[in-house]
């Protein structure tokens, strides 16, 4: 028994039907066009990954300016008041 309960030969049979009925040269193109929607699919999520990453190194740059302008103001602060005492 192979997957799902379907034995080998039964698999064979089904596939030489499947080629008399579409014939190879329409099952080469349905071939063709499956690997062109996967790797079409696989590129689109490599650009979304790395689209995702630099928003994420944008927005961890951001905070990081944000917290050096703060610190620096405090900085600031806190040598005014040294130097009203």
């Amino acid at each position: 028994m192979g997957p799902g309960g379907i034995s080998p030969w039964s698999l064979l049979l089904i596939l030489v039907i499947v080629l008399l009925l579409f014939g190879t040269k329409k099952l080469r193109n349905v071939g063709t066009d499956l690997g062109g929607a996967l790797k079409g699919f696989k590129s689109a999520m490599n650009d979304g990954e790395k689209e995702a990453k630099e928003a994420k190194d944008s927005l961890e740059q951001d905070e990081s300016q944000e917290e050096d302008a703060q610190t620096a103001q405090r900085d600031q602060v806190d040598e005014t008041e040294k130097d009203k005492r």
